[in-house]
This record gives C-alpha cells, structure tokens and sequence, in this order.
C-alpha cells in the first residue's frame, strides 16, 4: 500500500511549470490523444476530485503528465505501455522539484495505473479519480470522436463487419490492422461505464454511455440500409 499523507501543499508555480514541461510531449502528437486531451482529463479530474475530496495539487500534476508516453507508444504500434514509460519519464521530471516523495510515488502511481490496459490498479483517491476522468474521455460524443480519430491515425478502415468476433475471441487486436473503431467500443468503450471506480465518475458516465450506445446502433441500421 502506498505510503499517502494527505493534502501536502504544492505551490502553484510548481504545478504551472510541470504542466509546461509536460506540454512539450505533446508536439505534434495525434488528435486522438494530443494536448487537448489533458486539458479535458484535467477538467474532469478537479471536477471528479473535489466531490470525492481528492488531493486536487496531486490530480492536477498527475493529468498533466498521465500521457506524456502516449506519442512515442502511438509511434511504436503498441510496442510499450504508454503508462509505465509515462511513469519512468514523469520521474525525471517530478525529481527536479521539491516535492515529498509521498507526493512523488502518488503521482507516479496514478499515472502508471490510469490505463484501461494494464495490470496495474488504481489505489489512491487521486488514482482512482485520474482513472475515471481519462476513461470519461473515451466515451460520449468526445469518444466516439476520438475512437475514429485513433483508428484513421493507423489507417485502418472506418469497419470490417468481424468486429464482433473478433471481440468474442478474447484476443488483443490493438494496433493490428481489423483494430477499427467499431471494435475498440465492442472490446473496450461499451464495457468503461461498469469499470468506473468512483461514485461522481459513475454518475457521469451513464449519460455518455446511453449517448454512445445509441450513436453505434444508428451507425449499423444506416450500414445496413434500414435508417
């Protein structure tokens, strides 16, 4: 268990200058998870954290480097865990502060453990608040929008029709060529609601999800010529 104190004080012009060095992880990155992304996380991570009494100092850090990984990941076609080298890098970074290494190892823990895949589970409030903010993002019409942002970053196609199952098999299909949007929401974005580990991150989640539901059976009745 993660030795947490509560509520230790971090200045705002820390807080302003991680978010400045984190930024710069974010040139050129793709849509689906460029710097836009953080700032909605980060929204939703105050929003979430200050119903569930969360750190706020430590949520805001921990959005604004939860990524920072995510580019050279995209670029590897999955070879790495976005989270864990987000991990090693906001290390470095967070050790030219001076911040109490329980801040530290929380940090570092909410973002090794934010990511849907990964064995690594969320802890801490402040984990568990960065985890559902992050997921919130993936669902709704922020979402869907994203989902086909991912899925024409790797050009792949809009559907293949084997989505389900290839989702019925169980196996991991990510960054492979039948990984379209269509399967991540079958694999992935229809099961985020249940996965929601907060009671404000539950609430918020059911409208996006009924939002999303609704929007993927549209997309196959007018596939199928019936909408």
């Amino acid at each position: 268990m993660l030795n947490v104190q509560s509520k230790i004080k971090i200045s705002k012009q820390i807080i302003s200058q991680i978010e400045n060095e984190a930024k710069k992880y974010f040139q050129g990155a793709s849509g689906c998870h460029d710097w836009k992304h953080v700032e909605r996380v980060y929204n939703l991570a105050r929003h979430i954290g200050r119903e569930e009494k969360a750190d706020l100092p430590i949520l805001a850090i921990a959005a604004f480097l939860h990524d920072i990984g995510r580019k050279e990941e995209m670029k590897s076609r999955g070879r790495f865990c976005h989270a864990e080298k987000g991990a090693d890098l906001a290390k470095k970074i967070l050790e030219k502060y001076d911040l109490e290494k329980s801040a530290i190892d929380n940090i570092l823990h909410c973002i090794i453990s934010h990511r849907f895949r990964n064995d690594h589970l969320p802890e801490t409030i402040e984990a568990k608040v960065l985890y559902d903010a992050d997921k919130l993002d993936s669902i709704g019409a922020v979402g869907i929008a994203r989902d086909f942002l991912f899925a024409g970053y790797l050009g792949h196609a809009l559907y293949t029709g084997n989505e389900l199952a290839i989702a019925r098999s169980g196996k991991d299909h990510s960054y492979l060529k039948d990984d379209t949007g269509i399967l991540e929401y079958e694999i992935k974005l229809k099961k985020i609601k249940n996965k929601m580990l907060t009671q404000t991150g539950k609430k918020l989640a059911e409208a996006r999800h009924d939002f999303m539901v609704n929007f993927f059976k549209t997309f196959w009745l007018e596939v199928r010529g019936l909408k």
